[in-house]
């Protein structure tokens, strides 16, 4: 069944090449870091950003065990990603929400997300994308896609393609992925 992870890891194996550099703006526990590592290889450089040590703790486990020592783990806002990164990038994975596990009441917030997301479009390179999976539900989330939506609307036609994978017939306020590209 093709989930939201599935969109952003077909971007990542398409666009992503050996000697890249990416950037997980949001951590979580390590999954889309990994993929980067794996997508980078050797000689290239994840920079992954969250606000919780938990995130750092577990995704360093994550890469210990993989043997994978490209990626530089940063406990800091994904806005304030081009105080850290500079040069070009590949791609630019966002996952908004909450930590899964973790505790609910840290999630991502609009201001910042947008300002990160902001950020990321001048990051990328011609070739470059950046994935936003926006969960949502019960108590949280909404308020946050909305304004997120918003904004991606407001992106000028004639310089980034925003394309919206939204599982339309799924009940219970399924995630939505959205990719950007250059044009």
């Amino acid at each position: 069944m093709l989930q939201p992870q599935n969109i952003t890891e077909y971007y990542i194996n398409n666009y992503v090449c050996p000697g890249d550099t990416a950037v997980d703006a949001t951590m979580g526990n390590g999954n889309d870091t990994l993929k980067l590592c794996k997508a980078v290889g050797e000689k290239g450089k994840v920079y992954a950003f969250d606000i919780q040590k938990s995130a750092i703790d577990s995704t360093s486990e994550k890469l210990a065990k993989e043997n994978t020592s490209n990626a530089k783990l940063i406990l800091d806002s994904h806005a304030n990603m081009d105080k850290y990164v500079s040069g070009k990038v590949s791609a630019v994975i966002f996952n908004l929400g909450y930590l899964p596990g973790g505790d609910h009441s840290i999630c991502t917030k609009s201001d910042t997300s947008i300002e990160a997301i902001e950020k990321s479009l001048s990051l990328i390179s011609e070739k470059g994308f950046v994935s936003v999976t926006v969960y949502y539900g019960k108590n949280s989330g909404t308020e946050e896609k909305e304004a997120v939506m918003e904004y991606l609307k407001t992106l000028d036609h004639k310089k980034y393609t925003v394309l919206v994978h939204d599982f339309y017939n799924r009940p219970n306020n399924p995630p939505i992925t959205v990719i950007i590209t250059k044009n």
